[in-house]
């Protein structure tokens, strides 16, 4: 018999069937609701057990990033956890990496530039001792046969020098025999970022010797930017500050010209320096009276109120200009010819006024000024170049070359004059060294600077890598207590869930 109320129960997506329950079990199931505003109630589809486990995969999955990230210690495992941040700190990466590299290749630098310097270190030693032997050779008390022994010593010391120079090596590369004259030390992360590393030959054959050339006296011309070329390189102007001693045409003076190269040196390899200033009147002196009226000036110091006697007998023109030397920084002599001799030892410009008379009796017909020559040196090989020679004496184009004649394998102690330039060739061998010696301190002191600031590049770019890819662990421990209850809580609810449909079979039982 059909009862007067009636509740839908589906059990199946497709059908429904009409089921009897008290009301009071109807409003208990729908929570006090109308029918109208309720979910029924599915056995297919477990609606409430598939939310639940959505969140609790949710949960499952960032309890494992956590695991990740807490096992690993970086917060960014994968591409996916932070895109940009990966990117950023792989290059944070190359840059930490390729800095360590380049604080051993530093502390490198640094070894061999210590094992270089030990070893010039004894080749000073031994040019000292060979300096002491040219000294007591130089002395004739020595007899033949004792400059021959001091000679055999020196032979030997010769030899060590050259062993020093050939066996020297660094990670079996040998660094005092000329090949590692041009080496460079990669000192960075990035390309180039390299240190010049210059080791000269220090074999006995080589060190001591120069290329060498003894220009004429220079031109009255100033030099202007490009005028001159030394080994491809423009040498400067030159100025007024360069030769504060001539009185006129400073600027083109040997004085002012010398500066003006060595200021490029750095860069041409060549040296310059200024030969005494020679000026030898034509004529011998003549005699006669420099008055007022005939006079002659030298380097804006006037010589009058002397009487010359013929060939200046009496020294008083020579002795007039010696008076002023302290003003002019000429000095004068009689030639060999009865002729007037002016010098001035610093290469300054001699510069010499006539007036009046004064001409026809010291044996010069006018007015002059007179240059000094230069001495160019390099180790190498050098050019001049260009078409202006004659700036400094030289020919255009021209080529000077290196001799071993000044090498320190030549010297020879048999003779007083022998013994007397092995000093010579000793002391620019012993220059030579101790410069290489200071370079190479001044490698060693820059490496240590520049290790300190990679040190310090490194420690400030890890930092700067570690805030972007490092776990932070209070947050990471704290995302993982939070998804480990999550998790408890999930499973328990999924339990809960799954048990749902069996209320439709308690109402099918209460049928």
């Amino acid at each position: 018999m059909r009862r007067g109320w009636e509740c839908p129960i589906r059990v199946d997506s497709t059908r429904s069937a009409w089921m009897p329950a008290p009301v009071e079990a109807f409003r208990s199931l729908t929570g006090g609701v109308s029918k109208e505003e309720t979910m029924g109630l599915y056995i297919n589809t477990n609606v409430a057990s598939l939310n639940t486990q959505r969140n609790l995969l949710h949960s499952q999955s960032r309890l494992n990033k956590s695991f990740q990230r807490l096992s690993s210690g970086l917060r960014i495992n994968t591409a996916g956890d932070d895109a940009a941040g990966l990117a950023i700190s792989e290059r944070f990466t190359t840059q930490v990496r390729g800095l360590g590299q380049a604080i051993r290749n530093g502390n490198d630098a640094i070894s061999l530039s210590q094992v270089a310097e030990g070893a010039l270190q004894e080749s000073t030693n031994i040019l000292q001792r060979m300096r002491e032997l040219a000294v007591q050779a130089a002395n004739d008390v020595n007899t033949a046969s004792d400059r021959l022994a001091l000679q055999d010593e020196v032979g030997q010391l010769i030899l060590e020098l050259d062993r020093i120079g050939n066996s020297t090596r660094f990670n079996s590369k040998p660094i005092l025999d000329g090949s590692f004259i041009d080496a460079f030390f990669h000192v960075g992360a990035f390309a180039n970022e390299q240190v010049r590393v210059r080791i000269r030959d220090s074999r006995a054959i080589t060190i001591g010797r120069q290329a060498t050339f003894t220009g004429a006296p220079v031109s009255l011309d100033p030099l202007a930017v490009g005028d001159l070329t030394l080994n491809g390189i423009a040498i400067r102007a030159t100025t007024l500050v360069d030769d504060p001693f001539s009185t006129a045409l400073s600027t083109s003076s040997a004085v002012a010209k010398a500066r003006a190269i060595n200021d490029s040196t750095d860069f041409t390899g060549v040296t310059a320096r200024v030969l005494p200033a020679v000026l030898a009147f034509p004529n011998p002196i003549g005699g006669g009276v420099l008055d007022s009226a005939s006079n002659i000036i030298i380097n804006n110091q006037i010589i009058s109120g002397i009487n010359i006697a013929p060939d200046d007998a009496n020294d008083e023109l020579v002795s007039a200009i010696n008076e002023v030397f302290p003003q002019t920084g000429v000095s004068a002599s009689r030639g060999a010819a009865g002729n007037l001799v002016l010098t001035a030892n610093d290469g300054r410009n001699i510069d010499v006024v006539i007036n009046g008379a004064a001409g026809a009796m010291v044996g010069l017909p006018a007015s002059t000024t007179q240059t000094a020559a230069l001495n160019l040196y390099s180790d190498a090989q050098y050019v001049l170049g260009g078409a202006n020679g004659a700036f400094i004496g030289m020919a255009n184009n021209q080529l000077v070359g290196v001799t071993s004649a000044e090498a320190i394998s030549t010297v020879s102690v048999v003779t007083r004059d022998q013994a007397n330039l092995t000093l010579l060739k000793v002391d620019r061998a012993i220059q030579q060294i101790t410069a290489d010696r200071a370079e190479l301190g001044a490698v060693t002191n820059r490496m240590e600077s520049t290790l300190s600031n990679l040190t310090n590049m490194v420690e400030n770019s890890s930092a700067a890598r570690s805030r972007i890819m490092d776990a932070d662990y209070a947050k990471e421990t704290s995302e993982l207590t939070k998804h480990q209850i999550l998790q408890q809580g999930g499973i328990s609810i999924l339990s809960q869930a799954n048990q749902a449909p069996q209320s439709i079979l308690s109402l099918l039982q209460g049928g």
